[in-house]
C-alpha cells in the first residue's frame, strides 16, 4: 500500500499520527497575538500586480458604503508583515485596507482580505500590489468609551452603545442627526393564525445588547459586531448578531443581521422581525420626501403632503422642485389659491411597501392610524430600498434580496410629525406568522423498523421529535445611508442597485488557479472539440439548475438558496412533497459543484448562485445550538425535517470558498463552529436505526463511531480551514492525526471492523487484520476534495499511498481490489462520480492508462450521465402543468456529482480528454 517516508515519524497505527508537515514550525501555535502562532521567518519571493475587476460588468456607480474581496497567492509569495497597494487602472492610487485570511504551512500569505470604500471614482479595473497602500484623506476612526463606541467615516459619526435596547443610539451627518434609537423587534403569536382559534395571544419583543466588539478599526473600514437577545420581560430568546460595516468617506453603513430561533415551534409562531430607526422629520410637510424603489430602476417619488395634482396650481417650478426632492421656493412666489388652503391638503405620514410573495409587492399609504390605507402602486418584484427625509438630510434603507426573501416590508410610520420611524421587515408582519411544525404526524413510524419502511417509500429519515427548528438560524443582509439631502431619482436607483447586488471586486480565474488553492480545478478550456463537449455540458446543466430556481419560485425566507433534490416527470414538477426528494439540502456537494464552476468561469451569475445557497444551506440546513449543534439536517420537505443529522452537511467544503473569497465574517463564524462538531457524536448515534434492539448507545470519548469518509471528511476540511486561519490548535493537530492514523490501518479508508475515533486528539484505531468495507458515498461529500489538498500539505507517503490506493482502486476490477486489499469493494454505485478519484490516482502515478480509464468511466456515465445524455430541455406548458417550465432528464444529485468529476478530470487528465 506504500512506502514510508524518511521524512515522517509515523511508524504503525498505534504510534499514532505525528506526521511531518511542511513548515511546522510556522503552523506551531506558540506565542503570537489573537491566539495565532508565532511568526516563523519566511522566504518570501514576491508576485506579480494582480489586476481586480468588478464581478457584475455593469456593476452599480454606488458601493453599499464599501466592498470587501479575498485574494490568494502561491506558497512563499508573501510574509504575513506584506503591506499592499492599490491603483486604477490609470495608474492613480486608492486607499485600501489589508489583513491576512489564510496562511501556507510554511507562514507565507495564502489569502488576503481587502476593503475600498465607495467614496471617490470608480474604475472598471484595479491592480493590487505589494508596496505600502496610500492613506484616505479622511480615515475612519473608532473611539471605544465605557458606555459606548464611536465611528467616524469622516462624513458620519455613529455611535453603538455598549449596553441596552438599542444597537446604534445615533447617527450624525456633521450636526445633523439623521436617525436614532436604531433597534430590533420581534413579535410572537401563540398560535399560527391560519386556524380557527377563539384567541390567538401576541407579544413584542425588543433586542437588547449584551455585547459590543470593535472587530476592525481602519484606517478604511470599520467592523463593530453587536450580540444579543431579544427579551419581554423575564424572557430572552431569539439571539442574534448583526455587524456593521463603515467605511472612510462613506455615509453608507452595511449591515449584517442574523438570529437563532430557539423556540419552541409548537408555541412561538414568529409574526415580524425588523430593525427600527427613528428620522428626525425637517421642513414642511411639502418638504418631506418619500422614495421607494420598484423593479427596473422604478422609483415612487412622492411627499408627505403632496402639491402636484391640485385643482389649483401652486406653480411648475414648485411642481418640479418637490418631485424631484428639492427644496420648494418660499410659499410667497405661490399661487395664492394654494397657499391660502394648505391645511386642506392631506398630509401621508405613513408608508409601507410590502413584497408578501416573490411575484407581486404593492405600496400603501394612509396618513396616521386610525385611519384606512390608499393603494398607492405595485408592481413584481421591487429592489427593496426607502428613504424619508428631506433636502436637510433622510435616511436610505433597504434589505439586499428583499423580493427573493419574501415577506418583507419597508415602512414609514409618523413622517408627518416630529419623528419618523423606519422598520426594515425582514418578516413582516402582514404576512401570516412563521409555522416551523413539523408537515406530519409520523402516519405510525413510532419504530426505528417502521421508520426504515418509511424510508424505502418517501426516502425521508423520519424519527419523532427530530424534525426540530430548535437552533437553525437565517442571515439577512441590509444597507443604511445616512444622506446629507433628498437624492434625485438618478441616485437614488443606484444606491437601490447597490443594495440589491453588491459591487464585488474579484481576481481571475487565471490567476486564482496559477495560486493552487481549492485542489484540483481548472479555467474553461474548450481548445479542443473533446473538451469543449464537456464544457458545453457544465454549462447547460448548471444554466438549468439556476434558471429552475425561478421558473419555480423556489423563493422565502426559509426556502431560498437551496435547490430540488428530483424530478417528478408525471406532475412536472420537482418533489417538493416527496420526502427525501424534496429540499436538496447539500445532498451530494451541491454548494461544492456551484463553487467550483465559478472558480473556472469567473461567472457573475455563478457566483450569485453559489452565494445565495452557502447563505441558505451554512444557516437554516444546520444547527448553530442546542443538542444537534454543528451538524446538518438530510434533504428533505422541511430544510430541518429529516432525522438524519449530520456533519456532511454542515460541511465545512461548502462554505469554505466564499468565504476565502469575500472574507465574509458571518461565514467564518459558522467556519469556526464547525470545529467542535466531533462533539456532536456524544450526544447523537448515527448508527441507531441499525442497532439490535436493547443495545444501548454509551458513547466513549476515546472509541467514538465517527466515520473515517463522509463523517471525517467534513470534519477535515473545518479543521483545515481552522489551521489555514491561524486558529485554534486542535484543529491542526486532530487533522493531522486523523489522515496518519487512518491511513496507517491495514486498508486505510477502508478499512471495516471496529474503527473508532478518539476525540480528545482526533486519532482512529482499529483492528490489526485488513478488511474492507466501502460505501458508495464515502467520497463524494468533500473527502475528494479536502484530501487532495492534505495530500499536498503532509509531506508523508503513507498519508499519500494510501489515499491514492483508495482513489485507483473504487472503480478498479475485483481482481485488482483483492489483490491490494485482501477483498473485492462490492457492486459499487456512483462510478461516474469517482472517476475523479481515478483521474487523481492517474496524476499522481503518472498513468496514461489510467487517466483513459477516468475519461472511459466519465463518459460510460455509471449513476449519471452517460456520453450520449441529452442535455437539452423542453418546455411545458398549460394545461399540463400550472405555469411554463422547462423539464430536462437531471437531477441535483446527478449533476452535482457529474460536475465535480468533469471539472477534476479536465483539470487532472485533461491532455488525454
Amino acid at each position: 500500500m506504500g512506502q514510508i517516508s524518511r521524512r515522517s515519524v509515523l511508524t504503525s497505527a498505534t504510534a499514532g499520527g505525528a506526521v511531518a508537515w511542511l513548515g511546522s514550525t510556522a503552523g506551531a501555535h506558540a506565542d503570537g497575538p489573537h491566539g495565532r502562532p508565532a511568526a516563523a521567518p519566511v522566504q518570501a519571493d514576491g508576485h506579480d500586480p494582480v489586476t481586480l475587476r468588478w464581478l457584475e460588468k455593469d456593476a452599480p456607480a454606488e458601493l453599499a458604503g464599501g466592498t470587501t474581496w479575498g485574494v490568494p497567492w502561491p506558497a512563499g509569495s508573501f510574509a504575513s508583515d506584506q503591506s499592499f497597494s492599490l491603483t486604477t487602472e490609470s495608474g492613480k492610487d486608492v486607499p485600501v485596507q489589508s489583513w491576512t485570511t489564510g496562511w501556507w504551512p510554511d507562514g507565507s500569505v495564502k489569502w488576503t482580505a481587502h476593503a475600498i470604500s465607495g467614496a471617490g471614482d470608480r474604475s472598471e479595473s484595479y491592480r493590487l500590489s505589494a508596496g505600502t497602500a496610500a492613506r484616505p484623506a479622511t480615515a475612519v476612526t473608532v473611539h471605544s468609551g465605557r458606555d459606548q463606541i464611536t465611528v467616524s467615516t469622516g462624513v458620519i459619526e455613529v455611535v453603538f452603545p455598549r449596553r441596552g435596547d438599542h444597537v446604534i443610539k445615533s447617527i450624525r451627518r456633521g450636526s445633523t442627526v439623521i436617525a436614532r434609537n436604531g433597534h430590533l423587534i420581534a413579535s410572537r403569536q401563540d398560535r399560527p393564525g391560519t386556524e380557527p382559534s377563539p384567541v390567538v395571544k401576541s407579544e413584542s419583543y425588543t433586542g437588547i445588547v449584551s455585547t459590543v466588539t470593535v472587530e476592525q478599526d481602519g484606517p478604511v473600514r470599520a467592523v463593530i459586531k453587536v450580540e444579543g437577545k431579544h427579551r419581554k420581560g423575564r424572557r430572552a430568546w431569539l439571539p442574534f448578531v448583526v455587524r456593521f460595516y463603515l467605511y472612510a468617506g462613506s455615509d453608507g453603513i452595511r449591515t449584517v443581521h442574523n438570529f437563532v430561533f430557539d423556540g419552541d415551534e409548537k408555541k412561538d409562531f414568529i409574526s415580524g422581525l425588523g430593525i427600527r430607526f427613528g428620522v428626525p422629520m425637517r421642513g414642511e410637510l411639502h418638504d418631506r420626501h418619500i422614495r421607494f424603489a420598484g423593479q427596473d430602476q422604478g422609483v415612487l417619488s412622492e411627499a408627505v403632503r403632496g402639491i402636484t395634482g391640485l385643482r389649483r396650481d401652486p406653480g411648475a417650478a414648485v411642481r418640479t422642485a418637490q418631485h424631484e426632492g428639492r427644496a420648494t421656493p418660499g410659499t410667497s412666489t405661490w399661487d395664492n389659491r394654494v397657499t391660502s388652503r394648505l391645511q386642506y391638503i392631506p398630509a401621508f405620514g405613513d408608508y409601507s411597501l410590502r413584497q408578501l410573495n416573490a411575484n407581486g409587492f404593492e405600496i400603501h399609504k394612509r396618513t396616521k392610524p386610525g385611519h384606512s390605507w390608499v393603494r398607492v402602486d405595485g408592481g413584481k418584484r421591487a429592489e427593496g430600498l426607502g428613504y424619508v427625509g428631506s433636502p436637510t438630510g433622510g435616511l436610505a434603507f433597504g434589505m439586499r434580496n428583499f423580493w427573493q426573501l419574501h415577506p418583507t416590508e419597508l415602512e414609514i410610520a409618523g413622517a408627518a410629525d416630529t419623528e419618523a420611524q423606519v422598520t426594515v421587515w425582514m418578516w413582516s408582519p402582514r404576512a401570516e406568522a412563521m409555522d416551523l411544525r413539523f408537515y406530519h404526524d409520523g402516519m405510525g413510524q413510532d419504530t426505528y423498523p417502521e421508520q426504515l419502511e418509511g424510508l424505502e417509500i418517501t426516502y425521508e429519515d423520519y424519527e419523532p421529535g427530530f424534525g426540530t427548528p430548535y437552533g437553525v438560524a437565517r442571515t439577512t443582509e441590509m444597507t443604511f445611508w445616512a444622506l446629507e439631502a433628498t437624492p434625485t431619482a438618478e441616485r437614488f436607483a443606484s444606491l437601490a442597485a447597490a443594495n440589491a447586488t453588491p459591487p464585488l471586486l474579484a481576481s481571475s480565474p487565471e490567476h486564482n488557479h496559477s495560486a493552487k488553492i481549492f485542489g484540483s480545478w481548472s479555467p474553461v478550456d474548450r481548445s479542443v472539440p473533446a473538451k469543449a463537449e464537456i464544457e458545453d455540458k457544465l454549462q447547460a446543466i448548471h444554466r438549468y439548475h439556476r434558471e429552475q430556481v425561478d421558473q419555480r419560485s423556489w423563493y422565502g425566507f426559509w426556502d431560498y438558496g437551496d435547490i430540488m433534490h428530483s424530478y417528478d416527470g408525471d406532475r412536472h414538477t420537482w418533489s417538493y412533497d416527496v420526502g427525501g426528494y424534496a429540499w436538496d439540502n447539500s445532498e451530494l456537494s451541491t454548494d461544492l459543484w456551484l463553487w467550483y464552476h465559478y472558480l473556472r468561469t469567473g461567472d457573475a451569475e455563478a457566483f450569485r448562485f453559489a452565494e445565495a445557497m452557502t447563505r441558505h444551506t451554512g444557516e437554516v440546513d444546520m444547527y448553530h445550538i442546542g443538542k444537534y449543534q454543528g451538524l446538518g439536517t438530510r434533504h428533505g420537505v422541511m430544510h430541518w425535517g429529516d432525522s438524519a443529522k449530520q456533519v456532511r452537511i454542515s460541511n465545512a467544503s461548502y462554505k469554505r470558498i466564499f468565504y476565502f473569497l469575500t472574507a465574509d465574517e458571518r461565514v467564518g463564524d459558522v467556519l469556526h463552529e464547525l470545529v467542535d462538531s466531533d462533539r456532536s457524536f456524544l450526544v447523537l448515534d448515527p448508527g441507531r436505526k441499525l442497532r439490535e434492539e436493547g443495545d444501548p448507545f454509551e458513547p466513549d470519548p476515546k472509541a467514538m463511531p465517527v466515520g473515517k469518509t463522509t463523517d471525517w471528511g467534513a470534519l477535515a476540511m473545518a479543521w483545515l480551514t481552522e489551521w489555514e486561519r491561524h486558529g485554534r490548535s486542535i484543529a491542526r493537530t486532530k487533522l493531522v492525526n486523523g489522515a496518519a492514523t487512518i491511513a496507517a490501518l491495514p486498508n486505510g479508508w477502508v478499512q471495516s471492523g471496529d474503527v473508532t475515533y478518539n476525540l480528545a486528539d482526533g486519532k482512529f484505531s482499529g483492528p490489526a487484520e485488513p478488511s474492507v468495507s466501502v460505501g458508495s458515498l464515502s467520497s463524494v461529500f468533500g473527502l475528494i476534495e479536502v484530501m487532495t489538498e492534505v495530500v499536498a500539505l503532509v509531506d508523508d507517503d503513507v498519508v499519500r499511498n494510501k489515499w491514492v490506493d483508495f482513489c485507483r482502486l473504487y472503480n478498479a476490477t475485483k481482481d485488482e481490489q483483492r489483490a491490494a486489499t485482501g477483498s473485492d469493494w462490492g457492486n459499487l454505485n456512483l462510478r461516474q462520480a469517482y472517476a475523479r478519484a481515478t483521474a487523481y490516482a492517474a496524476d499522481q502515478l503518472d498513468d496514461d492508462t489510467l487517466a483513459s480509464r477516468a475519461w472511459k468511466e466519465l463518459r460510460t456515465g455509471h449513476a449519471g450521465y452517460p456520453a450520449d445524455h441529452d442535455f437539452t430541455s423542453h418546455r411545458v406548458e398549460g394545461p399540463a402543468a400550472l405555469n411554463p417550465v422547462d423539464e430536462a432528464s437531471l437531477s441535483a444529485n446527478a449533476s452535482a456529482q457529474f460536475g465535480l468529476a468533469a471539472i477534476q478530470c479536465l483539470a487532472l487528465v485533461g491532455d488525454k480528454a
